[in-house]
C-alpha cells in the first residue's frame, strides 16, 4: 500500500504539473500568435506548430497519458478532486505569468477547491485494494 501511495503521489504529481503547464503553454502560444480569425486549415496548422501551442500539446498529451494511468490504479473520487489542484495553479498562474486579471470571486472558489484537495488528499487513493485480503 505504501509502494501505491508514493507511486500515486509522483504520477498525480506529473498530472498535475503537464497540465499546468500545458495550459500555460498552450494560452500563452495562442495569444503570441494571435486570434484566429479565420477558418483555413493553414493558419491552424501553422499556430499549431508554433513553438509555445507545441509545447502545450505536447504536456497536455502527457496529462492525458499519466491521468489514464492513474485512473487505472486509483478510484477516480480521488483522482479528480486531488488532481484538481492544478486549476489553483491555473489560476496563480494565470494572474502571475499572464497578467490575468483574477476577481474576488474566482480567489474565493480556489479556495474552495484547494480546500477540498486538502480534505481527499488525506484519504487512501483507492478503496478497492483494502478490500482484498
Amino acid at each position: 500500500m505504501k509502494r501505491l501511495r508514493l507511486k500515486t503521489r509522483i504520477v498525480g504529481s506529473v498530472v498535475v504539473l503537464s497540465n499546468v503547464l500545458g495550459n500555460y503553454f498552450l494560452s500563452l502560444g495562442l495569444k503570441r500568435h494571435g486570434p484566429l480569425l479565420t477558418f483555413s486549415p493553414l493558419a491552424f496548422i501553422e499556430t499549431l506548430f508554433s513553438p509555445w501551442v507545441t509545447l502545450g500539446v505536447s504536456l497536455l498529451i502527457l496529462w492525458l497519458l499519466s491521468r489514464m494511468a492513474l485512473l487505472s490504479w486509483t478510484d477516480l473520487s480521488y483522482v479528480l478532486p486531488v488532481t484538481s489542484i492544478g486549476y489553483v495553479l491555473s489560476a496563480l498562474v494565470g494572474r502571475f505569468f499572464l497578467a490575468e486579471q483574477v476577481s474576488w470571486p474566482r480567489w474565493a472558489g480556489t479556495l474552495l477547491i484547494f480546500a477540498g484537495v486538502v480534505l481527499v488528499g488525506r484519504t487512501s487513493p483507492a478503496t478497492h485494494l483494502e478490500a482484498q485480503p
